[in-house]
């Protein structure tokens, strides 16, 4: 199953290195990393997406629970909360192409957010699912060129993850 885990962490060198070094070292992927500094700087919010069974999840836990650099951690799959991803995507959008192109961003609420003669880039935020429906309903053919930013989530309501 897939988990989302959101920890704050001293900003300091080498905090990265670490948490990423401990799941090379015990095998585990991680599928998605996203790190910056919050409004202390220093403290960094890093919010990492893995998979395993509930048990290999408690025990990526109890690990990133023992480094030094972890102020707090929690596992955003136990409560409700929200996922967004920001994807740039470059296609070719020659001109007969291009109100086709523009209204499938409309459909998906995207933003054309730079324009040239035979190109469109555009920012969508969203659920790794709704990014991933996005490419799908395009034609290959026109895809030049996609960067996602990887998962960013925040507990719903009054829970919030601080120190």
């Amino acid at each position: 199953m897939r988990h989302i885990l959101s920890l704050l962490l001293e900003n300091e060198a080498g905090a990265l290195s670490r948490v990423s070094g401990l799941f090379s070292a015990r095998g585990f992927n991680i599928e998605s990393l996203t790190v910056a500094p919050t409004e202390d700087p220093t403290v960094s919010r890093m919010t990492l997406v893995t998979s395993g069974s509930d048990e290999i999840i408690e025990q990526i836990t109890k690990h990133l629970n023992k480094l030094i650099d972890v102020i707090k951690l929690v596992d955003l799959n136990d409560n409700r909360h929200i996922e967004r991803e920001l994807m740039l995507i470059k296609v070719s959008a020659k001109k007969e192409d291009r109100e086709q192109i523009k209204q499938l961003v409309d459909i998906f609420r995207g933003r054309i957010i730079d324009v040239s003669e035979n190109t469109f880039t555009v920012e969508m935020t969203g659920t790794g699912d709704k990014l991933d429906a996005f490419i799908g309903a395009l034609d290959k053919t026109l895809i030049l060129e996609v960067v996602r930013s990887g998962i960013s989530g925040i507990l719903r309501g009054d829970k919030a993850l601080h120190m």
